[in-house]
């Protein structure tokens, strides 16, 4: 049996992959206080597809949805962390948000990745692993004591990688192990609203939205990503709290000779702990 890797890292903008994974959380600002941080334990439910058709391949590659065609888990805790300050009304935000999933299954389908077929009964590995970062610059065209609105400009930039190893057919006495690995890091800005409002002594609301509708040339994207929660101070400095998100990513390239693509849907709950001051 041989064993052959091929791994390629690609940039964001040019040849080959352009994709983006799941958001980060959204900074959920303090009234009282000008600055904050806020540790997340967030629990979605997630979906994601993936096309990718190698540069020399004559067919287009398999839509693959890595939950149920590589068993990835579809639910599973996943930890984000935020940062933010306000300088009068301008609000600035920075998030992180981490997801690495593997997975190990006999396909019920032939796949096709990166100019590679694995067979039905395959035994395959797969990984999917994301570093996701967030920065927003926003203004508050409301600013009371009990209610801050604004809008925001930011930037996602995904650190994106997905893999595939297992056996291939090579005659009727041997197989071979072929593994595939794409890896990507892929900007994409973003325009938001954001509010705050004070529902009662000590209980904050909070809730954000960013979207993205973009089409240049042979690259398309498409992002939504909203969260609502409220916040509960048990001091002048911490709060706890929970929310709700909902985030879909669609982004991929197009061209005569290659093409990629991935789709990714989280939504789900999450508790949130915050210091502010």
């Amino acid at each position: 049996m041989s064993h052959m890797q091929s791994t390629r890292h690609l940039a964001a903008i040019g040849g080959g992959i352009l994709v983006l994974a799941a958001a980060p959380a959204a900074s959920a600002q303090s009234l009282d206080n000008d600055y904050w941080i806020n540790v997340q334990a967030y629990y979605p439910k997630v979906d994601t597809n993936v096309r990718v058709t190698a540069e020399t391949a004559n067919e287009v590659g398999t839509d693959i949805d890595l939950e149920k065609d590589l068993d990835l888990d579809n639910r599973d805790f996943l930890p984000a962390v935020s940062i933010g300050s306000r300088f009068g009304k301008v609000v600035v935000g920075f998030d992180f948000f981490k997801l690495k999933r593997n997975g190990e299954k006999s396909l019920e389908r032939e796949i096709e990745f990166d100019d590679v077929t694995y067979p039905v009964n395959a035994g395959v590995r797969s990984g999917f692993d994301s570093d996701v970062y967030r920065l927003t610059v926003g203004y508050s065209f409301i600013q009371q004591p009990d209610l801050e609105i604004g809008a925001a400009l930011g930037v996602h930039a995904t650190d994106f990688t997905v893999s595939i190893e297992g056996e291939v057919g090579a005659g009727e006495l041997e197989a071979q192990s072929e593994a595939r690995r794409r890896s990507v890091l892929a900007p994409l800005p973003t325009v938001g609203l954001y509010g705050t409002w004070r529902v009662a002594d000590r209980l904050e609301a909070n809730g954000r939205i960013d979207y993205l509708s973009l089409s240049i040339g042979d690259y398309d994207g498409k992002l939504i990503n909203a969260q609502a929660g409220l916040n509960y101070s048990i001091t002048d400095n911490v709060a706890l709290g929970v929310a709700y998100r909902y985030v879909e990513y669609r982004l991929g390239v197009d061209k005569d000779n290659w093409n990629g693509r991935i789709r990714y849907r989280l939504s789900g709950p999450a508790v949130i702990a915050q210091a502010s001051f």
